[in-house]
Formats: C-alpha cells, sequence, structure tokens
C-alpha cells in the first residue's frame, strides 16, 4: 500500500510509440525497440513483469542476445518473424516462425534473436517475467572482452584483426540478412556502432 502512494497516476501508463524518455530505447538501422522496466516504468516495480515493443523495419533484426533475469514470451503482431534460440551448450538450434497472432517462449539465459523477413515494417511485443530482465547483446558485448582473449576464442585472431573486426558490429536493431535485403532492394549502409562495449585493454 506505501509503495502504491507513492507511484503518481501517470505513471500507471507507458507509452511504447511516444516514450517521454530515452531510458530503455534502443536505436539501429534496422528499427528500434522499446523497453518498460523498473528502471522507466514505476508501476512495475514490485509486480515482477515488464515488457519491450519491438519496432522492425523491412529485414530488421533483433540481434543475437539474452535476458540474463527473466524468461520472454515473444508475441508477432503483424508479419511472420524468424525467430532462433540455443539455451546452452550441446542443446540444439530452434529455429521458429512466429506467425501474426501467435507466440514463442525464450528461457531465461537463452540467446536468441527475431527477423523481420518481410518487405513490411513489422512489431512484436515481448512480456517478461521479471521487472528488471535485463538484456546482453551477444557480439556487442563479446568485444568488450580483452582482444586477445576474443582473438584467441576466433582461434587465434590478432589483436589488430579483432580491433578491424569490431568496427562491423551494428547497434542494435540491425539490418538483416543479405537474402532479404536484396529481395527488398535495400542497400546495405554502414550502420552506426556506438553501443558496443567499452574496450578492455590487452
Amino acid at each position: 500500500v506505501d509503495r502504491f502512494r507513492l507511484v503518481e497516476d501517470d505513471q500507471f501508463l507507458f507509452d511504447f510509440v511516444n516514450p517521454n524518455t530515452t531510458v530503455g530505447v534502443t536505436n539501429g538501422a534496422g528499427g528500434h525497440t522499446v523497453a518498460a522496466t523498473s528502471e522507466n516504468f514505476p508501476a512495475v516495480v514490485g509486480n515482477g513483469v515488464s515488457m519491450t515493443i519491438g519496432f522492425l523495419g523491412p529485414c530488421g533484426m533483433n540481434s543475437p542476445h539474452t535476458h540474463p533475469r527473466a524468461t520472454e514470451i515473444n508475441f508477432s503482431i503483424n508479419t511472420t518473424l524468424r525467430g532462433g534460440v540455443l539455451v546452452e551448450n550441446g542443446a540444439r538450434f530452434a529455429e521458429i516462425d512466429i506467425r501474426p497472432g501467435t507466440a514463442t517462449v525464450f528461457p531465461q539465459g537463452a540467446i536468441h534473436f527475431e527477423m523481420n523477413p518481410s518487405c513490411e515494417d513489422a512489431m512484436f511485443v515481448a512480456g517478461f517475467n521479471g521487472e528488471d530482465p535485463g538484456v546482453n547483446q551477444v557480439a556487442q558485448r563479446f568485444f568488450g572482452l580483452p582482444p586477445d582473449i576474443v582473438g584467441a576464442a576466433l582461434g587465434g585472431l590478432g589483436v589488430q584483426e579483432v580491433a578491424n573486426l569490431e568496427n562491423f558490429i551494428p547497434d542494435n536493431v540491425i539490418q538483416g540478412v543479405d537474402e532479404c535485403l536484396q529481395r527488398c532492394g535495400i542497400e546495405r549502409i554502414a550502420q552506426p556502432n556506438s553501443q558496443r562495449q567499452p574496450r578492455v585493454s590487452a
């Protein structure tokens, strides 16, 4: 009751289309996502839920990522999304066509992605069983490790080769696979890359 008293009436409503904050908003060349979590939506605090809406442009992809503190249920609004999930070492890769009006589950901590393989804009709703699910974008975070460690993990690449590779890691939401871009007549552009993990020296 005391916590409820602290939340103003207008804090029970979250606008995903025109959010009044940049917290929880991720922008890239392939679209954007807007997350309502305990970080920017006081009404969810103590209620164990949160939500993200994905706005994917043609061929846009929410790049492979994990949620360290919550399981996700992902619902496609208006087009069939290409989804995929890797739960852990030794598990098989599961690829799912998330048709409009259907949903799939991405278990807590599992690497997964959602891609719009169509030439039209797409939307999805992602619900979480935690008010602070967290997100860990795999490629963007991996290159934040010391470059000699990254190089060793990639089969013995040199530090400079790692630095060169890192320059190609785009900000989420990214442009998707070449087949889709070619089919939709979209040119792959130089994507922004400011979301990369700050470099750790070797």
